[in-house]
């Protein structure tokens, strides 16, 4: 890097610091108010994860008259907290989280939010796990930690296990329906989810905590916290998690590292950092069809091989994986009337998962992918069929930076702009290594790795991506009085996608379906995408909203390079004509319409809502040439209403509850190019339940809190053609604890803490993993439009967990 350049980078990262203090007090001040309020900051991304005030003007930042002291109200216990945004916002604050199982996942803490549907394989927080918002799929959900995004570049996607531990998270917040258009997010066609880690505490010590729980799961936490050294303050925390799986033969161990560090340079400007290291050494769970989970609940992937050629054998269902991700939080007061935020950051990656390959050991020179002249199977002779391990693994490198300037002109007017930069590579394969009686020579799938007999390693295929993506925004936020709020911005984004896709990498067979087919390909996605919004705040509890966003995503990299790939396939016709789909960009338009209230006693808000979205991405696998295609569902509607509401029985007793109704409507008939066209039109898209509700009876005083929750989930379909539904369910949990008064100066805050999942034992099917299940069931030989035979796919499914109890044992010491 150059030197001015550097020292612009230097400059940029240290006006990232004003807004820090703020952040947690103008989202909880926004009801009732005092005569005296407290010296109001922007909200920053690495204190709060609730950023929607960030733009507001002076009046409202000063505003005494309609600001209510949140800890007097009835938030339920921190699964509400006061909103003031135009649109569908939801957060879930640290007195919440506390109260958590230790282990748990960002899937598990939004479970009780209006409109969202999670479900995870293990409770433990050791696999990742499933959710939608308002029948949008993960994969269009942005996501953020401390401001930086974490939806893999390449296809979206998030693995929740990677990020954090629990007792790190500061609060959590979901926008239902569409991001802010500063989210660095470029695959957000619907809403987005963020969260932040605590702040560093002013004072020196160790947070520890052991938990033991059902599977033999143990769970070691350790905190450092270094406390106020002059103007910065620290901490570092360590996690090692095992547990061996709850149904079929496996284990899972993850180890994290996470940090944070605050600069406070002065009442105005500071600059924090932030690290999350994690290492995953497991298996995976099988997933089941619905016959198979009535035939045996607790079965997954072969305990024993079955065969010599058992590719079902758990030890080849593996999920090896090394992640880290750097960033900054620099907030900075350039004057009065112009504040700065610059978050740069870095993301690595490394690993992916396992599975089982047929191999044919042959002392025969060529180069031909699935043939070697090696003992693949360690059983003394080359020849015949030989199992191997086959992993699939993605290597990715990702700097970034968001940069925002927020001006004043004068009380009623504030101007958020800005940009966002990215430009991740990514370089996906997948490599075979032998095995001996089924266990892989090497988990990780590094060395040792089967070749030609030239030497070139073989590789099912080889993929590598560069996505250079550019965002400019800026939103308007205008208060002419006390009552109306009205705010209109836009973001304009572009991405370019290039790179390779070569399929059976190296073979040079003389079969075409099996030599090395592919090449380099490069596309140019942009859109401009507006949101407007208008608040009334009724008086000084009520509020009325509406809002209306667009969204943009641009293609995942496979629906570009391997679609590609595959029309290079000489094959045939027809998986050139599939190959060659030209998937466009998503695009969704929301609008949200709601009302809000925040009293002592009742606080509770409904929000009606409708998303159009196109162009939607699907999955598709050709059954006639084997071939994995992208397609495209042209229209899609979403519609429903959410209603929570939170009671204070006593100012010991509070109940929570939310129900949401919801419909998503494929309104088009799918065509899947190689295998037909499926009757899609009208039917509800799969794991999207019409109704589905939460409620919480919670209990705290003194020493003693306990809560007992119930989340109810409708029915849902398992196939896009509707033909396979599985019921619907309800889950209850308990969670309860002590904390006990200091032992010592130098043993503080002991508590003690019970968590029980699934206390009625239920058995559900809790999650359609294969999207691409067209049609379920075809016993008729059913055709499509043009007389094509529609192939059929079982949807198979995640499981509901049976009974599981954890407890914690946790203190602070010096």
């Amino acid at each position: 890097m150059k030197r001015n350049h550097l020292s612009l980078a230097i400059a940029l990262a240290c006006c990232m610091a004003s807004g820090l203090a703020l952040a947690q007090t103008t989202a909880s001040q926004a009801g009732t108010g005092t005569t005296n309020p407290p010296k109001q900051q922007r909200t920053s991304v690495s204190s709060t994860s609730n950023t929607t005030t960030s733009n507001d003007t002076r009046r409202v930042q000063q505003l005494s008259g309609v600001t209510v002291q949140a800890q007097s109200l009835a938030l339920g216990g921190g699964l509400m907290e006061v909103q003031t945004a135009p649109k569908a916002v939801s957060t879930i604050t640290r007195d919440a989280i506390v109260k958590a199982a230790p282990g748990g996942t960002f899937v598990q803490v939004i479970d009780s939010i209006p409109g969202v549907n999670a479900s995870t394989d293990d409770y433990t927080g050791l696999a990742n796990g499933n959710y939608q918002i308002r029948g949008f799929t993960s994969d269009e959900i942005g996501t953020t930690v401390n401001g930086a995004p974490v939806n893999d570049s390449g296809n979206y996607k998030v693995y929740s296990t990677e990020y954090g531990d629990a007792e790190n998270y500061g609060d959590i917040t979901v926008l239902q329906g569409y991001p802010d258009v500063d989210t660095p997010i470029s695959g957000a066609a619907g809403g987005s989810i963020a969260w932040a880690t605590i702040d560093p505490s002013h004072t020196a010590g160790v947070d520890f905590s052991q938990t033991l729980g059902s599977n033999d799961y143990r769970r070691t936490f350790l905190r450092f916290n270094t406390g106020d050294t002059g103007p910065v303050r620290s901490w570092l925390s360590y996690s090692n998690n095992t547990a061996d799986f709850w149904r079929g033969p496996g284990n899972s161990n993850v180890t994290k590292v996470d940090g944070k560090s605050l600069w406070t340079i002065d009442d105005d400007n500071s600059i924090s950092a932030s690290f999350q290291y994690n290492r995953e050494r497991g298996y995976s769970y099988d997933s089941l069809t619905k016959a198979q989970a009535q035939q045996n609940y607790f079965q997954s992937y072969d305990p024993q091989l079955t065969s010599p050629t058992d590719k079902n054998y758990w030890m080849l269902h593996t999920n090896p994986f090394v992640s880290w991700m750097a960033s900054m939080d620099g907030e900075f007061k350039l004057s009065d009337n112009l504040h700065l935020s610059v978050v740069p950051y870095f993301w690595y990656g490394n690993g992916g998962g396992g599975g089982g390959y047929i191999f044919t050991e042959s002392t025969k020179i060529q180069n031909s992918l699935g043939y070697a002249d090696a003992d693949v199977n360690n059983d003394g002779k080359i020849g015949g069929s030989a199992l191997a391990y086959d992993v699939s693994q993605t290597f990715t490198f990702r700097p970034g930076i968001i940069a925002k300037l927020n001006q004043d002109f004068g009380e009623n007017d504030s101007l958020e702009y800005g940009f966002w930069y990215e430009r991740p590579r990514q370089q996906q394969q997948e490599v075979f290594t032998p095995t001996a009686d089924g266990v892989p020579s090497d988990f990780w799938g590094t060395t040792d790795l089967i070749r030609y007999s030239n030497g070139v390693v073989q590789r099912l295929y080889r993929e590598y991506t560069v996505s250079d993506t550019r965002k400019v925004f800026a939103t308007n936020t205008w208060t002419p009085n006390d009552q109306w709020t009205i705010t209109a911005g836009a973001a304009y984004l572009w991405e370019q996608r290039r790179g390779y896709d070569f399929e059976n990498w190296g073979s040079e067979d003389s079969n075409p379906e099996y030599a090395q087919y592919g090449g380099y390909f490069g596309k140019t996605y942009h859109k401009v995408s507006p949101t407007v919004g208008v608040k009334y705040q009724i008086d000084d509890r009520n509020q009325l909203y509406l809002g209306a966003g667009q969204t943009f995503r641009a293609p995942i990299n496979g629906a570009l390079l391997q679609n590609a790939a595959v029309a290079e396939n000489p094959k045939n016709a027809a998986n050139a004509a599939a190959g060659a789909y030209n998937n466009k960009p998503e695009t969704a338009t929301t609008l949200d319409l709601g009302w809000r209230y925040y009293g002592d006693r009742f606080s509770g808000n409904v929000d009606a809502y409708e998303s159009h979205l196109n162009n939607k991405q699907v999955s598709g696998y050709d059954e006639n040439t084997n071939e994995t295609v992208y397609l495209t569902l042209p229209k899609m509607k979403m519609r429903g209403l959410s209603a929570e509401g939170s009671y204070k029985l006593t100012d010991d007793w509070t109940v929570y509850a939310n129900y949401s109704y919801q419909k998503a409507t494929l309104e088009a008939d799918l065509d899947s190019f190689g295998d037909g066209i499926y009757n899609t039109k009208g039917k509800t898209f799969l794991n999207t339940p019409k109704n589905s509700g939460y409620i919480r009876l919670g209990y705290d005083h003194g020493m003693f809190w306990a809560n007992l929750d119930a989340k109810y989930r409708g029915p849902i379909w398992g196939d896009w053609s509707n033909t396979e539904k599985v019921g619907g369910y309800t889950v209850l949990n308990f969670s309860s604890g002590v904390r006990l008064p200091d032992f010592a100066s130098w043993l503080r805050k002991p508590y003690i803490k019970l968590n029980i999942f699934n206390l009625a034992d239920r058995h559900a099917l809790t999650n359609a993993n294969n999207i691409g299940a067209f049609l379920a069931s075809n016993p008729d030989k059913i055709k499509d439009q043009d007389g094509n035979t529609l192939y059929a796919s079982a949807p198979y499914y995640s499981l509901l967990e049976d009974r599981t109890y954890m407890i914690t044992f946790g203190a602070s010491f010096f």
